[in-house]
């Protein structure tokens, strides 16, 4: 139930991607072709960790996740991700972060609610988008968005993958937390590596029979009572709101919002779960609710991280601030090192997106790439359109050299242009 926003759709030879567009408050799909090479990794700068990794029992090699196929978009960098499991150390913002989200459901729920953090986050499509009914057509299943092994197979999206399974196996309380994977833009808050945790609790016809409530309308309530508990446990006392909302896998729908440092933030959403899911899982006479939310979202506000590569770091000015079971410590910055800018202009094709873009450039430069912004557009008599984006770089642990920055810079260049068959300006 995590991931509330999702993307990405199977591909071959010659893929078609489905493309999201919002206008007049209507959601619209349309699809493109890509060029086949697009969808092969990209050569990454980055030192590959291990060769074989070990993920939730599961022996994994580079080769079982980067392949030179078609049908595989995993790049080197994101392969140095799996394994670090952030949200497993205890002196972590997103471990602390963790712990007290569980001292919450076991004071509340006296320990009912098992917990999982180290499930494989190399999951089946059926897993990641079928079980947890995401639409055939959905942006979601997308290889714009999604980082797919082979064609039936990707890292997860959403921790909402083993939602199906748990409940196969019995389990009626749960709590998973995991690290996920999405390509996306550049910029302080979004990274293709971030954590969730799902939340899943289901009741029989005992627990509401004398309710004088239906099984719904009593999920729901306990849900939002669940939940505003848990809000009070991270944040004290906060005014909040709860803001009907839309996914795939559950019916009624809601958002949680507080207000907080002067502005409303989402903290999660969630929902009762969608009938459909329960009877695939064996519970035909249940009713559940389920709730995902975003460690490094709540974690940024919490200790005051004011970038998410942050979260990544091993550099001992921060790891060394930061205590297991004290929430809330605030960060504070220990150099803030000059920004370099280099713009980039090209004439974009049909199957131009700026995902894509985003991964080449993560690929190049990895987190020395601070963000990509589109700072000019526009279409000429020919009815050729050409975007400028500028790319902000930026150590946090040092001073980058003009050098460094040229050859980086320089690299970009020629990538876009061979991978993306565009036409650099």
């Amino acid at each position: 139930m995590a991931a509330l926003t999702f993307a990405h759709h199977i591909l071959f030879s010659k893929p078609s991607v489905f493309l999201h567009s919002t206008k007049n408050g209507f959601n619209t799909f349309f699809s493109v072709s890509v060029p086949a090479p697009f969808l092969r990794r990209h050569k990454s700068t980055q030192t590959i960790s291990a060769s074989l990794l070990e993920l939730g029992g599961v022996k994994i090699s580079k080769e079982d996740v980067v392949k030179d196929e078609p049908t595989n978009n995993v790049p080197d960098l994101i392969f140095t991700k799996l394994g670090l499991q952030l949200h497993r150390r205890d002196n972590h913002p997103l471990g602390i972060l963790k712990n007290t989200i569980y001292e919450y459901f076991d004071t509340n729920y006296n320990n009912q609610f098992h917990k999982f953090d180290d499930l494989c986050p190399i999951v089946t499509t059926k897993e990641n988008f079928d079980d947890v009914l995401v639409p055939a057509d959905h942006v979601s299943r997308s290889y714009n968005d999604t980082y797919y092994v082979d064609s039936e197979t990707v890292l997860r999206c959403h921790t909402s993958a083993h939602q199906a399974d748990l409940l196969r196996k019995g389990y009626t309380n749960f709590l998973v937390t995991g690290d996920v994977y999405r390509r996306d833009s550049i910029d302080s808050t979004h990274y293709p590596v971030f954590h969730q945790m799902e939340g899943v609790r289901v009741f029989s016809p005992n627990d509401w029979n004398d309710s004088g409530m239906d099984g719904t309308l009593y999920a729901a309530q306990d849900l939002k009572t669940c939940l505003e508990g848990l809000t009070r446990h991270l944040f004290g006392a906060v005014e909040m709101r709860w803001v009907d909302s839309y996914f795939p896998f559950t019916n009624p729908s809601f958002e949680l919002e507080i207000y907080f440092q002067e502005k409303w933030l989402e903290v999660l959403g969630c929902g009762v779960m969608e009938q459909e899911i329960l009877k695939r899982g064996g519970k035909t006479d249940n009713v559940a609710w389920a709730f995902g939310l975003g460690l490094e979202r709540l974690a940024m506000v919490l200790f005051d991280i004011p970038d998410i590569r942050l979260f990544w770091s091993t550099d001992k000015r921060f790891t060394s601030q930061f205590t297991k079971g004290q929430l809330g410590i605030k960060f504070k910055p220990f150099s803030k090192y000059p920004p370099c800018y280099k713009d980039m202009s090209f004439w974009i094709n049909d199957s131009f997106t700026e995902n894509n873009l985003c991964e080449i450039v993560r690929g190049v430069a990895g987190d020395l790439a601070e963000e990509v912004q589109l700072i000019d557009n526009f279409t000429n008599k020919k009815g050729m359109t050409s975007h400028c984006y500028r790319i902000t770089y930026r150590s946090m642990e040092r001073s980058l050299t003009d050098e460094e920055i040229n050859e980086l810079q320089w690299n970009v260049r020629e990538q876009v242009q061979s991978q993306m068959n565009i036409v650099l300006r």
